[in-house]
């Protein structure tokens, strides 16, 4: 029972601990995101892509490369010695690191409007551990809400170089 007691205290320390480091950013409505308007959202928690991850969006979008899904292939061919992500395995993550960094209270729904500029600068070998850098670059009002640009950047624990670079839109309703 103590073993349990301290597990769960050493938790919630973690826990108490990550959300002072990492806060999330919260707006209560969409014009109160002007006020971040160029300024750095956050940095997201690093996410593991496994190999079981990327078969899974091999097989999704039917893109079955052995560079991405033949692990002893990929040792004996790869320059990377390993497989890797889907280049747009990563970009996808996206929607995910952004509900991290930030939520506005008083929206309904949100849809993906597209990407500018979308840069796979390194690739993420099997079991790496991906996290994203996001800044707020461009609002835009829409009807019943706003389209924001995010300048994403995937960025690869232990590796100077992002694995990819790219503004991300959305359009948030409210």
């Amino acid at each position: 029972m103590n073993l349990i007691r301290n597990y769960l205290a050493d938790a919630f320390i973690a826990l108490i601990i990550r959300s002072e480091l990492f806060k999330m950013k919260i707006f209560n409505k969409l014009s109160e995101l002007k006020s971040s308007l160029g300024t750095e959202l956050g940095v997201t928690d690093y996410l593991i892509v496994s190999q079981e991850m990327i078969d899974s969006f091999a097989r999704a979008t039917y893109d079955l490369q052995w560079i991405h899904t033949d692990p002893e292939k990929a040792a004996a061919f790869s320059p990377f010695k390993t497989t890797v992500a889907h280049g747009f395995l990563t970009l996808s993550l996206a929607p995910k690191f952004m509900s991290e960094l930030m939520t506005v209270k008083s929206v309904k729904m949100g849809l993906n409007y597209g990407t500018n500029k979308v840069r796979f600068t390194s690739a993420v070998p099997s079991g790496s551990k991906v996290r994203m850098r996001g800044v707020l670059r461009d609002l835009e009002e829409v009807e019943n809400g706003m389209k924001i640009t995010l300048d994403c950047t995937f960025e690869i624990e232990g590796k100077e170089k992002p694995a990819c670079v790219a503004e991300f839109i959305s359009v948030l309703y409210e």
